[in-house]
């Protein structure tokens, strides 16, 4: 007890974006003296405040207004004259921001979680330095999330060429935007700017879409973008992007080498990946270093090599996902204070929430057949009841299951649910599913969710509705 009482706190969380904030309450809940440091105006990290909050707000509204303006609405009795309000739309936004960033102060304050407010450097393994204060603590977690990765030679003005925290915020629909990067980020809000209007060209360096997804899934979603007017130019890389006149030219060369072209836009929109923010944190005076990656290594635990400091979220290997930083963040707090937290690595969903959403959990059938033999079941969204009354045809269940024991390795799909429908995957692998337990699962009649049954019973060969 003498040996706590010389900290400040028992648990210092640098970061307050989903898993820092997370991590903060729950060590907080375990009765731990916790404080959380975030340079930030406001709590929530790049997720609720320029990240996933945001581009889902944008995302929907986008949705409807796309729905009401191509004639879809009008296909069910809908009839209705369309004016795009985008100021009204960004302050939609911009509210669902504020509550929920708010709604973290809160629960800051309810669990007795103290802010303190500034940017964060180690001065030693237990002590920072906070804006102008010294704190100590016995344990310090790294929350420190990403940053937008930069493209060499480009610079981001966030008036012609933005990144993804620009790209929410423009004040006008562009009338041709670019993309650079065919990933997550890039493909949900290329497909805002396309619904609201503008002519989006998407240019990716590899050879497909959607790095990480199933060889199935990526080369469906290819199609079905194409079909909703997005335009991919594929193993291409951009070399150079000038800026003129409010108007940008791109430099364009095929990846394998070839003559250039040029692409003109009025917008550009640069998103080619995310890397662990560490520069400020001077954790050379911790003991620490970055790996090639510029990632904290971490054990099972999420300990470093260094007592008494932890790490989580995008800050450490794996996927930089904010459902991933809050499992990373409830486990560290409860190995601080003497529990048992753990995360599966191998279920942890991904999700693109465009229309419809592509989601998957587990292995790839790539990389599944790669490690043994698998059986494989797909089952179309056209073949569901729901999605068939909801003219939601496009799309496809996929299940992934072990050749010999039949457990089910990884389930992928494209819905108009997709996001919500994985996480009755994610659940049965967690719990060592096979393809047959998912299969005599009763599942209401009429839903999206019954296309995850029909896809386990194609695994063996017996769907009914197909």
């Amino acid at each position: 007890m003498a040996d706590e009482q010389q900290y400040d706190y028992d648990v210092l969380v640098i970061g307050a974006g989903p898993g820092g904030y997370v991590a903060a309450i729950r060590a907080a809940q375990l009765g731990l003296r916790t404080a959380c440091a975030e340079s930030r105006e406001t709590l929530g990290g790049t997720c609720l405040n320029v990240g996933c909050i945001p581009s889902k707000a944008m995302l929907h509204a986008s949705e409807l207004y796309d729905h009401a303006a191509n004639g879809a609405m009008a296909k069910l009795g809908i009839r209705t004259q369309v004016e795009l309000d985008l100021e009204t739309m960004h302050g939609q936004r911009r509210d669902a921001v504020k509550q929920l960033t708010g709604g973290i102060e809160f629960l800051f304050k309810k669990n007795k979680v103290t802010w303190l407010k500034g940017r964060a450097a180690f001065q030693d393994a237990h002590s920072v330095t906070v804006g102008d204060q010294r704190v100590t603590a016995k344990n310090i977690v790294i929350a420190t999330g990403s940053s937008v990765t930069a493209l060499p030679g480009v610079t981001i003005d966030q008036q012609v060429v933005v990144d993804s925290t620009g790209a929410l915020e423009l004040p006008r629909v562009p009338e041709h935007m670019v993309v650079i990067g065919g990933g997550v980020i890039g493909l949900e809000l290329g497909s805002v700017w396309r619904r609201l209007g503008a002519k989006v060209t998407c240019v990716e360096f590899l050879d497909q879409i959607l790095p990480g997804f199933d060889g199935d899934i990526r080369k469906e979603s290819n199609k079905i973008f194409k079909k909703q007017g997005i335009e991919f130019k594929l193993s291409t890389k951009v070399t150079n992007v000038a800026v003129e006149g409010g108007k940008a030219v791109l430099t364009l060369e095929p990846a394998q080498g070839g003559e250039a072209t040029t692409l003109e836009a009025d917008c550009v929109l640069v998103s080619i990946g995310r890397r662990p923010n560490t520069d400020g944190l001077n954790l050379e005076a911790a003991g620490l270093a970055t790996n090639q990656r510029g990632q904290v290594e971490i054990d099972h635990d999420f300990r470093t090599k260094v007592d008494g400091i932890w790490a989580i979220g995008d800050v450490v290997p794996g996927p930089m996902l904010a459902h991933k930083a809050e499992d990373e963040g409830i486990a560290a707090a409860e190995n601080i204070a003497g529990q048992h937290g753990i995360v599966n690595h191998d279920v942890i969903p991904s999700v693109v929430y465009t229309w419809p959403e592509i989601a998957g959990v587990g292995l790839t059938e790539e990389v599944a057949r790669e490690r043994g033999e698998v059986k494989v079941g797909k089952f179309p969204m056209m073949a569901n009841s729901r999605a068939k009354t909801n003219h939601e045809p496009d799309g496809f269940v996929k299940v992934i299951a072990d050749a010999k024991t039949d457990r089910v390795l990884g389930v992928w799909c494209i819905a108009t649910v997709g996001g919500t429908m994985i996480a009755q995957a994610a659940q049965a692998m967690e719990f060592g599913a096979t393809s047959e337990d998912i299969a005599y699962t009763c599942h209401a009649h009429p839903t999206h969710s019954e296309a995850i049954k029909e896809a386990a019973m194609a695994v063996t060969g017996k769907p009914i509705h197909i």
